[in-house]
């Protein structure tokens, strides 16, 4: 079972002037291919030859002896959760479950959306910002390089990159600026509220 390479829900434009179709041609064009491409050369004749990409990452994780299948099988993964995560003219205040579950997490949007900043800008180095659901709870997290929740029994509901590669080409080393612009204008609400499910 080769590791796909997803096509992308929208057009390498669409989420303009956010994040810009220069961006996308470097982020998914050339870093998520890669990862894809490592990942599937290094399972080739393995006993992941034939496991889901899931699998992998958690068979794999914290074993030395097989890092690099986990950091490019996570960083497969991670990456085409958070393209679903992003659409053009998302953003805004949550509605449905979603909404409702934050609003009793967080007590109000703001919060919520100020807690997600300072995940995402206090992450040092390389890393993701999550919104995990663990254990029916609402968690925000972050994890370095490709780890990812899906390897520590959490569910993903939401990501936002910041590894230079998603935001650099637009904001130079401005990342508190990529993530509020990101949360504003782009978060796919609907897919979140997909997730809860």
């Amino acid at each position: 079972m080769a590791i796909q390479y997803p096509d992308l829900p929208y057009a390498k434009d669409a989420l303009a002037p956010i994040i810009s179709a220069n961006t996308l041609d470097f982020h998914y064009g050339k870093h998520h291919r890669a990862y894809v491409d490592n990942a599937n050369k290094l399972i080739a004749g393995t006993e992941f030859e034939d496991v889901s990409l899931e699998a992998i990452i958690k068979k794999t994780v914290g074993d030395a002896a097989k890092v690099g299948i986990f950091n490019n099988t996570a960083q497969v993964w991670n990456h085409s959760f958070y393209w679903q995560c992003l659409k053009p003219d998302g953003g805004g205040i949550p509605t449905g479950a979603i909404g409702t579950k934050i609003m009793a997490a967080w007590g109000s949007y703001d919060k919520f959306v100020e807690e997600l900043k300072t995940a995402g800008t206090t992450q040092f180095g390389s890393g993701w910002a999550w919104l995990v659901l663990d254990n029916g709870q609402l968690k925000i997290v972050k994890t370095a390089n490709a780890d990812t929740p899906i390897a520590h029994g959490l569910k993903p509901l939401l990501t936002l990159d910041v590894w230079e590669h998603a935001y650099y080409l637009d904001y130079q080393n401005r990342r508190p600026d990529y993530l509020a612009a990101v949360i504003d204008k782009l978060v796919n609400w609907d897919f979140v509220n997909s997730c809860l499910t």
